[in-house]
C-alpha cells in the first residue's frame, strides 16, 4: 500500500497498480462492500481525486488509464472492452459484491457497453454519454488514424460504428476554441443508415442506469443521447435514472470536485455554476445506487 490519507467521514488506502493498466486503487480501510471503476473521457487521463472522493464515502474506486499507456493504443481506436471487464474482475477481487461503472464522454460510452457485456456490473453511471458508437478518436496500435475504424472490440471483433462526415466546417476563427456538437449531429444525417447496428443496446443490460447530461454541452449532444438511451430503457420494461440540466455542458462535476479549466482546443458548453449543479443532483443518486 502507498500511502494513508484521512478526507471526509472514511480514512482511505491507496495503491499505484503498473498491470495490466497504469491505475489507482483507493479503498475505505478494512474494504468496501461496493466498488467502482471511473472511467476519463478523451483527456486519457487517471481520475485519481474522482475515485478518492468516491472512496472517502466507503466506495472502493478503480481509477485505470485505458488508452494511450504501455501495450495499448495511442488512441481511442480499437480499445479491447475486455480493459474495462477485466478491471470489474480486480474490483470483484477487492472483495466488493456491488460493482458500478462510472464514466465520461467516451468513459461513458465504455461504460455502457461494458455493462451490456458483463452482468457482474450492477450499476452503470454515464456523464455526458453517448447512444451510439462512433468512430476512432485518434490512431490505433499501427499508429494510423484513417481510415474510421471502431472505438472497440469485444473478443477481437470490432462493434460497429458510425463514420465522422469528412466535409464538416467549423463555425469558429482559427485558434478559437472549437464546438464540435455539429460535426456529430452532421455525422449522424449523413450516416444515418448506419445508426442502428451502432446503437448501444443499454435494454440488454441487467445495471441499473443513471444518465446525466447537459443541455448546452458543445461536444456532441449528450442530452438528446441520453435521452434515447432512456427510452430503450423504458420500452423494455427496464429502470432509469435520467438527470438533465438544460443550462450545463459537457463536463459536470461532483460535489468537493473543482471544475476543469477551459480548454484552449474544445468548446465544452456549460458554466461552472451549471456543472456543478448538474454534478450535484446527480451525485445522492449514484452514491444511493452503489450502496444499493
Amino acid at each position: 500500500m502507498s500511502g494513508w490519507s484521512i478526507g471526509g467521514p472514511v480514512e482511505i488506502v491507496e495503491r499505484e497498480l503498473a498491470e495490466p493498466w497504469e491505475g489507482l486503487l483507493v479503498s475505505p480501510v478494512g474494504g468496501g462492500a461496493a466498488g467502482v471503476l471511473v472511467l476519463a473521457g478523451s483527456s486519457g487521463r487517471i481520475m485519481r481525486e474522482r475515485a478518492r472522493l468516491l472512496a472517502r464515502q466507503g466506495i472502493t474506486a478503480l481509477a485505470i488509464r485505458w488508452f494511450g499507456g504501455s501495450g495499448q493504443p495511442p488512441g481511442i481506436c480499437e480499445v479491447p472492452l475486455e480493459t474495462f471487464t477485466d478491471a470489474v474482475g480486480l474490483l470483484r477481487d477487492t472483495g466488493a459484491r456491488r460493482i458500478g461503472v462510472l464514466g465520461v464522454s467516451k468513459g461513458a460510452e465504455a461504460a455502457l457497453l461494458t455493462a451490456v457485456r458483463d452482468d457482474r456490473v450492477d450499476v452503470v453511471a454515464a456523464l455526458s454519454p453517448s447512444s451510439l458508437v462512433w468512430c476512432n478518436v485518434g490512431p490505433g496500435r499501427d499508429g494510423a488514424d484513417r481510415p474510421y475504424r471502431s472505438c472497440w472490440t469485444w473478443r477481437g471483433r470490432p462493434l460497429p460504428f458510425v463514420p465522422m462526415d469528412g466535409s464538416w466546417t467549423r463555425a469558429e476563427p482559427e485558434g478559437e476554441p472549437v464546438a464540435v456538437r455539429g460535426w456529430y449531429e452532421r455525422s449522424e444525417r449523413t450516416f444515418a443508415g448506419l445508426l442502428p447496428a451502432a446503437e448501444i443496446p443499454v435494454e440488454a443490460a441487467r445495471a441499473e442506469l443513471i444518465l446525466v447530461a447537459g443541455g448546452d454541452d458543445a461536444m456532441w449532444p449528450s442530452e438528446p443521447y441520453a435521452e434515447r438511451l432512456a427510452e430503450r430503457r423504458r420500452a423494455a420494461g427496464a429502470g432509469v435514472r435520467l438527470i438533465t440540466r438544460a443550462d450545463a455542458g459537457h463536463r459536470p462535476f461532483f460535489p468537493g470536485e473543482l471544475p476543469s479549466p477551459p480548454s484552449p482546443v474544445f468548446r465544452y458548453g456549460g458554466t461552472p455554476e451549471a456543472d456543478a449543479l448538474l454534478g450535484a443532483a446527480a451525485w445522492p443518486h449514484l452514491l444511493d445506487a452503489l450502496r444499493g
